[in-house]
């Protein structure tokens, strides 16, 4: 239909143009005194303005005109195509080269002034729709207010963006295209642009590989290039949206996590404090009665694990900290067999039996937050406590290198190998950890610890050498 309407007005344009070169041939001959060199000039004058108003296929056609007109009304013998005298030959083909070069010239010129015309538009546009895209709050920036941008900036009757991540489809603008969602599906699957036909196209939207919607104009006059610039920034528009809702979450994790650790925090000092006072009572009931006594034993386990009862809690708090990401490292040096022995102490009875092998050399100092140190530590033995059958040895050495480490080693069960990529993620549990209590956090937990202090933590396991985990740190960052 636009095609149409385009031949149409040229059609239009060319004969408004051979009118205007009829209208100059009828003046002069109805008596406007002139000369064929007076009527040339006039010609010329007149092909040049329609070159530079209309265009060159207009000025080409007039030029014709005027050559047969200028022959037959004025050139001697008159009325007739022929001449006479060879100059006047001479005089005419140079007129039509004149004429066509001429309107040639002022018609480029004319579609160079409208393409720079054009250019600067586009480009006002396209500066227009970046401040509204890249100023617009991100909390308020929608598929649907990105499509109204679009619409609105380049003026064109309908706009849809598919986002990928949601599946909604966005529109804007007064017209509707029929079937528009399926291909802004379809051009997400593929990859690559679909014309449909010159006033409707639809090109993916990408920052990276994969395409994160598709983006359809209906009725706008676009080049390939400013289409491709609204594309580009229509992405920057739909991963600002997704940045600031990821942003969002987080801090709605964070605000979460540390309301829950608030939460915890009170109930501990609410455990803490009877704790105490158990805790207390034992002891003095504990003195007050012979060791021989059974009533003795029964005190001491009754002190031992309120002092258990009191770490544990303690250690629920960190945790939650830290799986929170609410947490701060605050290294000091430590004497690495001190932070250790009294880790040992913590768990006490825990253990269960199990034979502890400390190979920690006793004059190992760390550069580290020794409570997340401990917290660590704890998690990993506790580990090893539960995996491993109570007669077994646990170990726990230091390694100096090029990468610092502490290494936890027992000869429990067997992590498979595709476990071992996961067993670090949150709340996984492996197919025979199911069968022992346990939330998953541990591992997350010593993982983040080991993050925050610039190290890692990884895990070899093998039928033949046992379970071992080893918390590496970097040089300045941990054992010296």
């Amino acid at each position: 239909m636009t095609g149409e309407l385009t031949d149409r007005l040229l059609a239009a344009r060319v004969a408004g143009s051979l009118l205007v070169i009829g209208a100059i041939t009828a003046a002069f001959v109805r008596g406007l005194p002139a000369n064929p060199t007076t009527v040339a000039v006039t010609y010329l004058v007149a092909i040049l303005l329609i070159a530079t108003r209309w265009g060159i296929a207009e000025a080409t056609s007039a030029s014709l005109l005027a050559v047969f007109c200028l022959n037959f009304f004025f050139l001697p013998p008159l009325g007739t195509l022929t001449i006479a005298d060879p100059q006047n030959w001479v005089a005419l083909i140079a007129f039509l080269v004149t004429a066509i070069v001429a309107s040639q010239m002022s018609g480029r010129a004319r579609n160079r002034t409208r393409e720079a015309l054009i250019r600067q538009r586009d480009l006002e546009r396209l500066y227009a729709l970046s401040r509204a895209l890249l100023l617009t709050p991100s909390t308020t920036l929608l598929p649907s207010e990105i499509a109204r941008h679009v619409a609105d900036s380049f003026d064109v009757p309908a706009v849809a963006i598919y986002d990928r991540q949601s599946g909604v489809i966005s529109t804007a603008g007064p017209s509707e295209v029929p079937g528009i969602d399926e291909l802004l599906r379809d051009v997400v699957r593929r990859g690559a642009p679909i014309m449909v036909n010159p006033t409707l196209t639809v090109v993916p939207l990408r920052l990276g590989a994969e395409p994160i919607g598709s983006l359809a104009i209906a009725g706008g006059a676009l080049d390939d290039t400013v289409f491709q610039s609204i594309a580009n920034l229509a992405s920057i528009g739909l991963e600002r949206a997704r940045s600031q809702e990821l942003a969002t979450r987080a801090e709605a994790a964070r605000q979460s996590g540390e309301l829950r650790a608030t939460v915890l925090d009170a109930l501990a000092h609410e455990f803490k404090t009877p704790l105490t006072s158990i805790k207390a009572a034992a002891s003095d009931l504990q003195l007050s009665i012979p060791r021989e006594k059974r009533e003795h034993e029964l005190a001491e386990i009754v002190v031992e694990e309120s002092s258990r009862l009191q770490g544990l809690v303690s250690d629920a708090v960190q945790m939650l900290r830290v799986e929170s990401g609410g947490f701060v490292v605050h290294r000091e040096s430590h004497a690495l067999p001190r932070l250790v022995a009294a880790t040992l102490t913590d768990l006490g009875g825990a253990l269960q039996g199990h034979r502890v092998v400390n190979r920690i050399p006793p004059d190992l100092i760390i550069d580290a937050d020794g409570e997340l140190l401990q917290l660590a530590l704890r998690q990993l033995l506790n580990n090893a406590v539960k995996y491993s059958p109570s007669s077994s040895v646990i170990e726990i050495e230091a390694e100096n290198g090029d990468a610092q480490a502490i290494v936890v080693r027992n000869s429990g069960s067997v992590i498979p190998e595709h476990e071992q990529r996961r067993i670090f993620d949150r709340f996984y549990r492996g197919a025979d950890a199911r069968r022992i209590p346990g939330t998953g956090m541990g591992l997350s937990i010593v993982q983040q610890i080991a993050r925050a202090h610039g190290g890692i933590v990884t895990v070899s396991s093998s039928a033949a050498a046992g379970t071992e985990f080893r918390i590496s740190l970097p040089v300045g960052a941990g054992v010296s």
